[in-house]
């Protein structure tokens, strides 16, 4: 049995903070709004992240970080990425033998970095920290529906400690060593799935997503290995497996936000009205950026930017990926 805090409360955090009450181990759920660790204590349900989901007598709730944090072999952190670096400092101090775990999808606007490269800097180690990605949402994994994803790290010993802390019959873990391959695949897919609910709010139909998900996998893989990535990291449940599920299932926030805005809704009053974060929206602005500073062809990506950012109309956006220069199929 290991000692685990759980930094985020939110349907992702629950969920994993879930998996591993049920594995036996000794879990903290950190959440920054004391009402909502008072309503968890109190019912121990999530309504407003995980509706109808009965969380385990032995799993703790706190609004206090360093009650979370002190004496944790392993520390999840599973806050929404614009949240994240004002958060570590916290508990940056006690953590000298604590296992870092990133289950946060995106990466950081301005610095580029990746979420396990900010949990790095923000608390000043040097040891290794280990992401998590894969197909998985956050409801179906508290329902028990069979679920697959990657721990990934450099050092694959500690991605085993990882994979067997949070293995159980309805949750199998892969271990991987390309931890910027998973970490990029779980941010980049948004941007896709972005593109997929604009074309099918839209109008467009099931051909139109089959072309998106394809040339969007070739998008992140061409960006993924410049930035550093294996190629075959995103044929993978981090790459080709997250990326089918945001795009196609009505689960998907990301999803939702572009079916939105496919309609003819504005940014503003989509996010508005929604209680959970669409990290898409972030991630398109980061992955734009990297794609001039590299000096890369990611039209999917730049179409998804104007419409969020440049008020692009949608069916235009469509119309204008379908009308680019003809050319040679490659997958790089």
């Amino acid at each position: 049995m290991a000692c685990v805090g759980v930094i985020g409360a939110g349907s992702w955090g629950t969920a994993l903070a879930k998996v591993l009450s049920e594995n036996s181990h000794e879990v903290t759920l950190w959440a920054r709004r004391a009402e909502l660790v008072q309503a968890l204590r109190a019912t121990r349900r999530n309504e407003s992240y995980l509706p109808g989901v009965v969380l385990p007598e032995n799993l703790t709730f706190s609004d206090n970080l360093q009650e979370t944090a002190v004496g944790a072999e392993y520390l999840l952190i599973a806050a929404p990425s614009h949240a994240l670096r004002p958060i570590l400092p916290e508990v940056r101090e006690l953590l000298p033998q604590c296992v870092l775990i990133s289950a946060v999808k995106g990466i950081e606007p301005d610095t580029d970095l990746r979420m396990s490269q900010v949990i790095a800097t923000a608390l000043n180690s040097t040891a290794p920290v280990v992401a998590l990605s894969g197909p998985s949402m956050a409801i179906e994994v508290a329902q028990h529906i069979p679920t697959a994803i990657v721990a990934a790290c450099e050092d694959l010993e500690i991605a085993q400690r990882v994979q067997n802390l949070l293995l159980s019959p309805y949750f199998r873990v892969y271990r991987h060593h390309d931890i910027a391959g998973v970490e990029l695949g779980g941010a980049l897919k948004n941007v896709i799935a972005l593109a997929a609910g604009i074309a099918g709010g839209a109008g467009f139909g099931d051909n139109t997503l089959a072309a998106l998900i394809n040339r969007g996998l070739v998008e992140m893989t061409r960006l993924g290995v410049r930035l550093g990535a294996e190629a075959m990291t995103f044929a993978g449940l981090s790459g080709m497996g997250d990326l089918v599920l945001t795009c196609m299932s009505k689960k998907s926030r990301n999803r939702f936000v572009g079916q939105q805005l496919g309609q003819g809704k504005k940014l503003q009053e989509i996010l508005s009205q929604m209680n959970m974060v669409a990290e898409g929206v972030r991630t398109t602005k980061a992955a734009q950026a990297l794609a001039q500073k590299h000096h890369l062809e990611m039209p999917i990506t730049q179409e998804v930017y104007q419409v969020l950012f440049e008020d692009k109309n949608p069916r235009a956006a469509v119309n204008d990926l379908m009308m680019r220069e003809a050319k040679m199929e490659k997958f790089e």
